[in-house]
């Protein structure tokens, strides 16, 4: 029998240690393919090695591990997501199309995790029917989907000197730089220190769409997506002059544009 390919995707150090540690002890014939600690490296790994287990942390920089897992199931293979959120375990993971961890993960819980996997690849093998993981995303994704007081209204930022109170509806996209968040409207920029892991969390996905690891923005905004001589994409927007960068994770929003 050949060996299981799995790949793992947690941007916290510490919890992605004790992950790969864990799954070593408890499914020693487990081949880790990639272990990232992004979103972007997990949904690039996903793509060219096509692994038939993910372990993936739902919320990462750059790109959630919903995305990652759509690329995942794509190809045939199983989910497990880690949350430290319990309000994210909802009933569909029970019925076994996927599974879930509440960080920090108790070993007896992933030697579940485990076992359940080990059987749904048995009865693949079997030729069982598959359920349809794709539909379960869709749910999780609706259910994720920040509500009432999770969504961001208000951004407090600096500008100078003095404190600019911003409604989100005036944001046209948010951009890391350094240590801080840029701010970016039709009438000025201003900067944040709250991480734009932060933000995207708060912000609703119908109306922000990240395009880069450090972009986000407004959707309404977006005039055209363009390619430069090297290749490269960006978007222009209307009401402000700059092309932002779009990277290749993030282009699948933009079929059929």
């Amino acid at each position: 029998m050949s060996r299981v390919t799995a790949l793992v995707a947690e941007d916290e150090a510490p919890q992605r240690r004790a992950l790969v540690e864990q799954l070593g002890q408890l499914w020693p014939e487990l081949s880790l393919c990639a272990v990232c600690e992004d979103g972007v490296a997990a949904l690039e790994a996903a793509r060219a090695q096509r692994p038939q287990v993910a372990f993936l942390d739902i919320r990462m920089p750059g790109v959630g591990g919903l995305d990652v897992a759509r690329e995942v199931v794509a190809h045939g293979g199983l989910v497990v997501f880690t949350t430290a959120y319990d309000d994210y375990a909802v009933h569909a993971f029970e019925a076994g199309a996927a599974d879930y961890l509440l960080k920090p993960v108790q070993s007896e819980r992933l030697a579940q995790a485990v076992a359940r996997l080990r059987q749904r690849l048995e009865e693949r093998r079997a030729g069982a029917a598959a359920p349809d993981l794709q539909a379960l995303l869709e749910e999780l994704e609706a259910r994720l989907r920040p509500r009432g007081e999770r969504l961001i209204r208000w951004i407090t930022a600096s500008v100078g000197d003095s404190v600019r109170m911003i409604g989100i509806d005036e944001v046209l996209f948010f951009q890391a730089q350094d240590k801080y968040v840029r701010v970016a409207t039709a009438t000025g920029d201003a900067v944040i220190r709250t991480p734009l892991k932060e933000i995207v969390a708060g912000l609703d996905p119908d109306v922000f769409w990240q395009v880069h690891r450090g972009a986000v923005v407004r959707v309404a905004a977006i005039d055209r997506l363009v390619r430069n001589e090297l290749g490269r994409y960006g978007l222009r927007l209307r009401n402000h002059p700059e092309t932002l960068p779009v990277s290749a994770p993030f282009l699948h929003r933009f079929r059929g544009m």
